[in-house]
């Protein structure tokens, strides 16, 4: 089974990128992600309505750290560590399985510049080589190209499509899953 130890956090860097522990000074920036329309868009979740609802939320990351339920690390440039630009993360362990569910957003001023490949690179490899993870997988909105196209680039297969299996404001909306298996990931 696998074990997990998330103390002291661990700090991963990339060559333009530090991917840290959120904290309370990244309440704007996170506040901003969780609630701007083209962040969310493919993000069947409510939208947070104010920085007193993230300052909630940040606490229950910081207890899923320290319960070692969660990795969810705050994306910044190497050039400006304290502002948070995006967040990524690894959860829904299944220790008997050696699985584990990635999940990323992004600021738009960042897109389409190649940082959310390279934040999931590293976490792919710390995934993998540190936590001794077998597959990891990611449960994305059908209909969110961008996403499944930096899946893609890392060796992800879609081995699901669910049909309107989550309901969400009154609407059903499909899902896709896909995985990637430790012996298929290109450590390059």
């Amino acid at each position: 089974m696998l074990e997990l130890n998330f103390t002291p956090f661990p700090v991963l860097e990339t060559e333009r990128l530090i991917l840290r522990r959120k904290n309370e000074n990244d309440v704007n920036e996170l506040f901003f992600l969780r609630s701007d329309e083209r962040v969310m868009r493919y993000i069947d979740r409510e939208r947070q309505k104010s920085t007193e609802e993230t300052k909630e939320f940040l606490k229950n990351l910081d207890k899923a750290i320290d319960n070692n339920e969660s990795l969810i690390w705050g994306i910044a440039l190497k050039e400006d560590p304290s502002t948070l630009i995006g967040s990524i993360l690894l959860w829904k362990f299944q220790k008997e399985h050696f699985r584990a569910e990635t999940g990323y957003v992004l600021h738009p001023d960042h897109w389409r510049k190649g940082y959310m490949r390279e934040a999931l690179h590293k976490v792919l490899q710390y995934g993998f080589n540190e936590l001794s993870l077998h597959s990891i997988e990611a449960i994305i909105n059908p209909e969110n190209n961008a996403s499944a196209g930096i899946l893609e680039s890392a060796g992800f297969i879609r081995e699901a499509y669910f049909r309107e299996n989550f309901h969400f404001k009154g609407k059903f909306l499909d899902t896709a899953v896909y995985s990637l298996l430790k012996r298929e990931y290109k450590q390059s």
